[in-house]
């Protein structure tokens, strides 16, 4: 049956075929009263989307699958108990789309540590139907976790602020990023050009560290004051103790020394990792902290409050995503996470846009 029941996807069945994308309807859970229906205008294309469908992660996933967590749409329909979303309101949602909201964690703003969180795809609820993310029709969320989005932000560019936007700009926030402090972001991609312009905004002296020597003008763009190129010989030497936190947004980490880079880390600085690589991190002793006790650690995503934050900062300083759009179909989805997955040319994000000539209008 159509929507209500399902919604109609774009799904990968078979993860030795995953760039092979089929149309189907797959099931939606059963509406409930916290819950609202979104009709897909556009759905950023995410390297976790990758990683799942590659089977890099893990070959354990339900199949058929449709991946997509950066979802814009309009809301067509609300439960009984939805407070602040009404139809017709243009919203969001991300990498998090259920939690018991229960919990201590929950109850302390740290609901994307929920024990019993529920990934936007791929995740089973209570009553065993699995979550389908937004190469598709419909999505249906929990008000807690759709957002509206702010008027002055762009739908394509806004996208993908809603995963790898929130995983950069949740670890700046927490870790104290701001006027005063040093940033350097590893790995200029599409997590990382989000680090430089979040930690530009938050007012931290920004910094790119990058085995590319040619993505140097794109970073200065973005904001960073420096480019420093990792593939050089003793390329540390001149940052030793310089930053206050370094964020590794690479997914290549299991081939770095370690060492050069907590050399550059002042004293208890911060190595913080939200680039989640296949392989594991190369090999590394305690020793290795004691120079300057410095940390290493790693984060999911953010918070209701910091998403919500990083939309506003972003509609004030007029922050853009940096995009390019492609138009969902079977042909589409297949060019995005091929080029994803080979790297190919992608500057820094794409978006899936075109839902209305695939779907028709879903009022």
């Amino acid at each position: 049956m159509p929507y209500p029941e399902t919604t109609d996807a774009f799904v990968v069945t078979d993860i030795k075929k995953w760039s092979d994308f089929k149309r189907q309807e797959v099931p939606l859970k059963k509406f409930e009263e916290h819950d609202i229906d979104i009709a897909v205008d556009a759905c950023g294309v995410c390297a976790s989307d990758v990683h799942t469908i590659t089977g890099g992660w893990g070959e354990d996933i339900p199949l058929p699958l449709c991946v997509g967590h950066e979802v814009i749409g309009k809301a067509i329909k609300v439960g009984s108990k939805v407070k602040d979303i009404k139809v017709g309101d243009r919203v969001g949602i991300g990498a998090q789309i259920g939690a018991d909201l229960t919990c201590d964690n929950c109850k302390a703003d740290q609901e994307n540590y929920c024990p019993n969180s529920i990934d936007t795809y791929g995740a089973p609820y209570p009553d065993g139907t699995i979550s389908q993310g937004g190469y598709s029709s419909h999505v249906r969320a929990h008000e807690y976790f759709t957002f509206k989005i702010p008027e002055k932000l762009d739908t394509a560019l806004a996208a993908p602020m809603l995963c790898a936007g929130l995983t950069t700009f949740s670890p700046l926030k927490r870790l104290g990023a701001g006027p005063g402090k040093k940033v350097a972001v590893v790995g200029l991609g599409g997590l990382g050009h989000f680090g430089v312009l979040w930690s530009t905004a938050l007012g931290a002296e920004t910094y790119v560290i990058s085995h590319s020597p040619n993505k140097r003008e794109d970073a200065l763009k973005l904001g960073a004051k420096e480019f420093i190129v990792s593939k050089d010989e003793d390329w540390a030497k001149p940052y030793k103790f310089k930053f206050d936190i370094i964020l590794n947004c690479a997914d290549a980490t299991d081939k770095f020394n370690l060492n050069d880079y907590f050399s550059t880390l002042k004293v208890n600085g911060f190595f913080h990792n939200v680039g989640f690589p296949d392989k594991p991190l190369p090999s590394i002793k305690v020793q290795d902290f004691a120079p300057n006790g410095c940390y290493i650690g790693a984060s999911h995503i953010g918070n209701r409050p910091e998403m919500i934050e990083m939309l506003e900062l972003a509609a004030k300083q007029d922050i853009k995503s940096w995009v390019e759009t492609i138009d969902i179909s079977e042909k589409g989805c297949k060019e995005a996470v091929e080029r994803v997955y080979n790297n190919d040319n992608v500057r820094f994000r794409f978006t899936l846009t075109g839902f209305d000539k695939v779907f028709g209008k879903r009022d």
